[in-house]
């Protein structure tokens, strides 16, 4: 690797996994003169969110190349005496402005993060369980059941970086924008005479000169096909999105006898087939290399054939005419809105409401039933408490289960799996259902 390079990661899938709530306990007073004293089980303390903030000091994505699992806390155990358990702590994670979050499963945007500390629930800690104490009723004055703590979310993201800038530098390969970037501002991209000496986005700050400035970034060149995955494909054409104004970078110098016309043309075509709203964006040439022989002819033919887009001719080489092109850029800026192009919304809330819906498949020998309410009760009760098994099948009863599955053909002794445990099937009125967990 290349002394001073740093590695540029604009894209990352990780697991997160919020953090279960604490059991909540079966316990009774034991104090002294206190006779009969009564169910005294305190709850569990809720489990750690996972959380996303974005660091303005980050660029990059590359963190998660080496760390891909994040599982916040779980919430303390209930004590005795009515004392609830301490709640975890969230997890932070640290990411860069201009972060895209997605569910990898639905495809779903979570949420846009472009504004330092800004912050981003992804994976949302399990409540705590509750003690016996809250079970008691007048009919039963010292309940023997507890409640295990629910189950943090947890969930696969996707991680998109799109960079944050109110200039992007687009062209082929090789037609001057990094040379132009480094005219203009102080960052040191790499500069060399062949194609793709740009791999990842270059940012730096161009002062005006008049108390404005701007953030103009140096995206890496374009192919033909790029729109497709071609070459350096939607590593470029994501950042695009993001910036206000287009400055398109044309060779005049016409290597290898390439038409800037053409290849004006290419460059336009792959961002339309990209996304057709990238043409809406305020565009401007920045005909480069005019310090070239036969630079100037080319420049006439070229005008001629584009309409009414800007033009401006420059040497990024030896700065001629780039003054003027900064300066109408900075007005351009100074007239458009400032938010930031291409903010996109979350697409319906963060977490998906729970409902009762579940079914019920026979596999083999068994029956397995599957619904995200029906296996959290499972897991959120003690199954080596008889009162709370008896309720676990008074609930299921409710819900259906044992009807839907009579109607699969569940016979007395069949074997029931919900989630990681087994159940064994009794079809008799008033009887519960016994159930251990899977070894």
């Amino acid at each position: 690797m290349e002394r001073g390079y740093i590695m540029w990661i604009d894209t990352a899938e990780i697991y997160v996994k919020g953090g279960d709530g604490g059991n909540g306990i079966v316990s009774f007073r034991r104090e002294k003169y206190v006779p009969m004293g009564g169910p005294a089980g305190g709850d569990g303390g809720r489990g750690g969110d996972v959380i996303l903030q974005v660091d303005e000091g980050l660029r990059t994505l590359i963190d998660f190349r080496y760390q891909r699992h994040f599982k916040a806390e779980r919430g303390e155990n209930g004590k005795p005496k009515n004392q609830h358990g301490k709640s975890a702590d969230d997890l932070v994670i640290k990411v860069p402005p201009g972060t895209v979050v997605r569910d990898r499963g639905s495809g779903r945007i979570l949420g846009d993060l472009t504004r330092h500390g800004q912050r981003l629930v992804v994976a949302r800690g399990g409540r705590g369980g509750r003690g016996n104490a809250h079970y008691a009723t007048p009919q039963n004055k010292a309940p023997r059941m507890a409640e295990n703590g629910e189950p943090g979310e947890e969930r696969w993201i996707v991680l998109e970086l799109k960079v944050l800038a109110d200039v992007g530098l687009v062209g082929l390969p090789s037609v001057g924008k990094s040379t132009l970037l480094a005219s203009v501002t102080a960052a040191k991209p790499k500069i060399a005479d062949y194609p793709f000496t740009t791999l990842s986005p270059n940012l730096g700050v161009v002062d005006v000169g008049d108390g404005r400035s701007f953030v103009m970034a140096d995206l890496p060149g374009l192919i033909e096909g790029a729109h497709a995955g071609q070459g350096l494909g939607h590593q470029f054409l994501r950042h695009v999105e993001r910036t206000r104004v287009i400055v398109h970078v044309v060779d005049m110098a016409s290597p290898e006898g390439r038409d800037p016309y053409g290849d004006w043309k290419q460059i336009n075509e792959e961002l339309r087939l990209y996304d057709p709203r990238l043409l809406e964006r305020v565009q401007i040439v920045a005909a480069n290399k005019m310090d070239l022989p036969g630079a100037g002819e080319r420049l006439q033919a070229f005008r001629e054939r584009v309409g009414d887009v800007p033009v401006f001719p420059i040497s990024a080489a030896t700065g001629e005419g780039v003054r003027e092109l900064i300066y109408f850029v900075a007005d351009l800026l100074d007239q458009m809105p400032a938010q930031e192009v291409g903010d996109e919304e979350p697409q319906g809330p963060v977490f998906r409401l729970e409902d009762d819906t579940f079914s019920v498949d026979r596999e083999g020998e068994e029956f397995v039933v599957r619904g995200a309410r029906v296996e959290k009760l499972v897991r959120m009760t003690p199954l080596d408490q008889y009162e709370a098994v008896h309720r676990l099948a008074r609930t299921l009863r409710r819900m259906g289960v044992d009807e839907a599955l009579r109607r699969k053909g569940a016979r007395d002794g069949d074997t029931v799996r919900i989630g990681g445990f087994v159940f064994e099937f009794v079809d008799e009125e008033g009887v519960e259902e016994q159930a251990t967990p899977e070894e």
